[in-house]
């Protein structure tokens, strides 16, 4: 519970704003959950473009940011001799060759505004993408992502970088069970308000 200068009770510690828990905490469909209950972000920005625009850059920087750390830690540690291998290095070729592929394909089907949560802007695409990679599985841009940490991380044997894959899947499984039905919501919302009009 927050004072409405930002404070708690005491009046010594900032609350981070309702949407994001703090930048340490990002959780971008929390926020665009928030920005589509709201339109603040829309607002503030004059557009809904603009703004997933904004938040897109947001989320590309804190993306690299953490591709970044993950190299860094994979780095850092000592290759391990059982993955540091032939079989290690040309599997982690084809998870890196199949993550970009579902990344890319992914992108082009969806666009600038579809992948980086337009919907929960107002930007809703005409129907849900179901051609490739969309055919394939239903949240292609996580799990590509996902082969691309393991790819690498097989490519430098780093036993590190397979634990810290491990974790971004989690991360990944978790909000596609909020991310997922919360979409379908939005969808269902203009359905009906389609049938009304």
């Amino acid at each position: 519970m927050s004072h409405s200068d930002g404070t708690d009770p005491a009046g010594k510690t900032p609350v981070p704003p309702e949407c994001c828990g703090g930048l340490s905490n990002v959780d971008y469909s929390k926020v665009a959950r928030w920005e589509h209950r709201t339109r603040r972000l829309s607002r503030l920005f004059g557009s809904s473009h603009l703004a997933c625009y904004c938040l897109a850059f947001v989320i590309v920087l804190l993306n690299v940011y953490r591709s970044h750390s993950m190299t860094v830690a994979m780095r850092a540690q000592a290759r391990w001799q059982l993955m540091d291998g032939a079989a290690g290095f040309y599997g982690g070729v084809a998870f890196v060759a199949l993550g970009t592929a579902l990344v890319v394909s992914s992108f082009l089907a969806l666009g600038f505004t579809g992948t980086f949560l337009g919907d929960y802007f107002g930007i809703l695409m005409d129907e849900k993408v179901s051609g490739f990679p969309f055919n394939l599985t239903e949240n292609p841009m996580y799990w590509g992502s996902t082969a691309n940490y393991l790819g690498f991380a097989l490519i430098g044997a780093s036993p590190v970088g397979v634990i810290l894959t491990a974790i971004v899947a989690i991360v990944y499984k978790v909000a596609i069970r909020f991310e997922g039905p919360f979409t379908e919501q939005i969808y269902r919302e203009r359905a009906q308000r389609h049938k009304r009009e």
